[in-house]
């Protein structure tokens, strides 16, 4: 019924646009050319309320009395506007509404914009005139209240001691009769875990152990580990605020200046955890690291003033955080909700130097916005203050611990996230109803309780017994009425199906997006390389005063490794002041020309068992004397779990001149002198350790680059990573043509696999054996008498392509591109 009156009130508005000072009575003629009243008995619920509220309530209700005239009662609508009255009960041809709706004189006609009345709408408000201008009790053309915007804490049902989530959901699944059943087995659990947590598949020995223990918290405990797992969880929950906050690593706006990463600061806030309150604060009220995402997309060439960046701001900030949808509100009023052209010019106007001027579809109006929050309940904003001020202040309203609805939003898409579908849908769209309103306020009042954070709420809805029941297919839950019976069976994003193939081959990225920035992270691990279990390497020169200057030429240094083995992973990272070259082996290894960007790669690839030859030629720039040096680590990682970590410092060799052969093993470098330390990464005047620290401690020494740290790939696009050129809220989970065709014939996996299965098929474990790990660890659990016979047939070729047959196998499966 309320939808139903909503759709009156709308039409109602339109109509009775009253103009002053053109009000005529019809002439006899006139009125005999009105369409004829309806002849049957006319519904007010079913026929003239959804009427009214679609045409009217833009101008006259909801708040609104243009010229003077209200029906958000009948009463209201009795009386009448600027220019009288607006109906004669019992007699509709002397009814100046009937008049204007009717069209019978162009020049005034009711509504001005949008589709006017059909000959049978006219008939049906004459009727209803003509039959007493029936209203049903409580119905109005009020503004509704605004849903989910206070905070409240549910009344939990007993018994005592059980999980919220879970208690409030029993009386849900008896009302609807739903009997729940079982849980997932330890194995689909654990899966569907490792996924949402971390978005990595489970490793087969840390599996078995999971099934095996027989503790009865171990599914909590697990859920704990994986989330206390800062950099996997750093990692994966990066794509997920990319999308939301149209951060990416390349794209428009990136070259000329018109756009501005956020990735250092958005990697550090995941990593530390940072309280969501904090996190949403530092968006909206940015530091030098975090501008990027207020600061939007400068667009090229002319563009409608809805895409202008103080509008993207507003626009961003009220769908992100507040689940308001302002895009046509940034237009013209808009005709999907009750938030006006000047409710989002308000909100621009914070980040303006001065109140805008509202343009309405692209033509100037003349008037000057004021400027407030869509929400002022939660916070002032001053106008004449300046514009940091008045940023300051929205930061405030926004975090306001009166806003319940920042918390209910996040919570919303945390709970779609992991469950498929949100407590309210769409997850923009928080001014809906939610399925569950005690669930909501549950999870958003316990997340504030809980100091904002994110993960206490992921652990809440994991734990629960509902987020554990069977998968429900999503053609399951296509009925009108949502009924939650158990979370949707869920695609793997692009990223985490990516990173399940590397996690099968060992073949990872080398290194991340070439220009991703870390500026800002700000990892709590903090200063010191040492702290954080890097390399502890120094700056070294060919004289130890080289901090201070010296003049500009090449130097030459090497250093000889004896291996234990051939590293499973060798991760480098090195800086120089002005410029490097590094080789390993004579092979080509790492390059840079900033100090300030210290380069990094897996170079595993280079470096062999026994004696392996470093040598780095790095340049000193400039016209005169000037501060050089280098700095470098390595960290080998090898097959059995032991490291060996090389750094830079005095036992390199190094000489001012190189010779032809200076790169080659069997050059004697006797007569080279040992390198000068000149002090630790830190020092003056590079300060360099906590960018080494970031590049190195959360990402290069761990020995793989997961795919939301590179630039999307025809493979990733057609896997649904959007153009973050939008804010992206949620993925499709639905299969495509284009996914289809990227699995089976696409360059880009079938290289990632080939590759994948040369390298495996070089190692030491045969080809029969590979097999069975390889479907273990895809799947995550043993294979059937008939897999065991379908391997053992794909293992039996060559063992390059009997290795490749079998990853092609797998990774097709529906039982390992879904999660259960």
């Amino acid at each position: 019924m309320k939808v139903v009156f909503r759709i009156a009130v709308v039409f109602v508005g339109i109509l009775l646009a009253l103009p002053a000072g053109v009000r005529a009575e019809l002439t006899e003629e006139q009125k005999a050319k009105l369409p004829p009243a309806a002849n049957h008995k006319v519904s007010f619920s079913k026929e003239i309320y959804p009427l009214l509220e679609q045409s009217c309530t833009k101008c006259h209700g909801k708040g609104k009395a243009k010229g003077g005239f209200s029906l958000e009662t009948r009463e209201q609508l009795l009386a009448g506007g600027d220019t009288g009255a607006s109906v004669v009960v019992g007699d509709s041809a002397g009814s100046f509404l009937v008049e204007l709706v009717s069209g019978i004189d162009p020049d005034n006609v009711m509504p001005q914009k949008g589709s006017k009345f059909t000959p049978k709408q006219v008939g049906l408000v004459r009727a209803w005139i003509d039959q007493g201008l029936q209203w049903e009790a409580g119905a109005n053309f009020a503004k509704a209240p605004v849903m989910n915007l206070k905070p409240k804490r549910p009344e939990l049902p007993g018994p005592e001691g059980g999980h919220p989530v879970d208690r409030l959901l029993k009386p849900y699944f008896a009302e609807h009769g739903i009997e729940t059943g079982e849980v997932v087995s330890d194995r689909i659990f654990a899966r569907r875990v490792y996924l949402d947590t971390i978005g990595l598949l489970p490793p087969v020995e840390e599996l078995e152990a999971f099934v095996a223990d027989t503790d009865a918290e171990k599914r909590r405990k697990l859920v704990r580990r994986l989330l206390d797992d800062r950099k996997s969880y750093a990692e994966h929950w990066l794509a997920f605020w990319n999308d939301i906050l149209r951060n990416d690593y390349a794209g428009t706006g990136y070259i000329d200046g018109g756009r501005k990463q956020i990735t250092g600061w958005l990697y550090g806030s995941l990593f530390n955890n940072k309280p969501y309150d904090k996190f949403v604060y530092e968006l909206v009220n940015p530091s030098e690291h975090s501008l990027g995402f207020t600061k939007g997309i400068v667009w090229r060439g002319v563009v409608n003033a809805s895409q202008k960046p103080q509008m993207q701001a507003a626009q961003h900030i009220s769908q992100i955080f507040m689940g308001v949808n302002l895009k046509c509100a940034s237009c013209h009023d808009s005709f999907i909700n009750d938030w006006s052209l000047a409710d989002a010019y308000a909100l621009a106007s914070v980040y303006a130097d001065k109140p805008l001027e509202l343009v309405e579809c692209d033509k100037p109006t003349g008037k000057i916005s004021d400027v407030r929050f869509i929400h002022p309940e939660l916070g002032k904003i001053d106008p004449k203050a300046d514009k940091a001020t008045r940023i300051r202040q929205l930061a405030k309203a926004v975090t306001s611990p009166n806003n319940g609805r920042l918390s209910r939003t996040i919570v919303n898409r945390l709970w779609a996230r992991f469950l498929g579908r949100g407590l309210v849908e769409p997850v923009d769209e928080m001014e809906n109803a939610s399925w569950n309103t005690g669930l909501l306020d549950l999870l958003a009042s316990e997340l504030v309780d809980n100091g904002y954070d994110l993960k206490f709420t992921m652990e809440q809805i994991m734990t629960s017994r509902a987020y554990q029941l069977p998968a429900v297919n999503g053609s399951e839950q296509a009925e009108k009425e949502f009924v939650f019976r158990g979370p949707l069976v869920r695609r793997m994003s692009a990223e985490q199906f990516v990173d399940a193939v590397a996690t099968l081959t060992g073949n990872w990225k080398p290194s991340p997006a070439k220009k991703i920035e870390f500026k800002g992270a700000n990892l709590d691990s903090e200063e010191g390389i040492e702290q954080a279990g890097l390399p502890s390497g120094r700056w070294i020169w060919s004289t130890p005063k080289a901090a201070n200057g010296v003049e500009p030429g090449t130097v030459y240094f090497r250093k000889t490794v004896e291996l234990p083995h051939k590293p499973k992973t060798a991760d480098v990272i090195a800086a120089a002041d002005n410029a490097f070259v590094l080789l390993v082996n004579q092979r080509n290894g790492l390059a840079g020309k900033n100090w300030e960007e210290p380069q990094l790669r897996n170079l595993a690839g280079r470096f062999r068992k026994g004696k392996n030859l470093i040598a780095v030629s790095a340049t000193n720039e400039g016209s005169g004397s000037n501060p050089a040096g280098l700095w470098l680590g390595i960290r080998f990682e090898f097959a059995d779990g032991s490291t060996m970590d090389v750094v830079s410092n005095k036992s390199w060799k190094v000489s001012a001149e190189g010779s032809d052969d200076w790169n080659k093993p069997g050059f004697d470098d006797a007569k080279w002198r040992s390198a000068s330390e000149l002090g630790g990464a830190q020092m003056a005047p590079w300060g360099l350790a906590k960018r080494i620290n970031m590049r190195g401690s959360v990402l290069a020494f761990g020995g793989r680059f997961r795919e939301s740290l590179q630039n999307k790939t025809a493979l990733t696009t057609a896997l649904g990573r959007p153009n973050r050129e939008q804010v992206t809220t949620e993925r499709p989970s639905v299969a495509t043509t284009l996914q289809a065709l990227a699995l089976t014939n696409g360059e880009v996996l079938s290289s990632l696999i080939k590759d994948g299965a040369a390298a495996l098929a070089d190692g030491a474990e045969k080809t029969p054996r590979l097999a069975k790990r390889l479907f273990r660890a895809a799947l995550g659990r043993p294979p059937s008498q008939a897999e065991l016979a379908m391997l053992a047939k794909l293992g039996g070729g060559n063992a390059a392509e009997s290795v490749e047959d079998v990853l092609w196998a797998v990774t097709m499966l529906p039982e390992f591109q879904l999660i259960y």
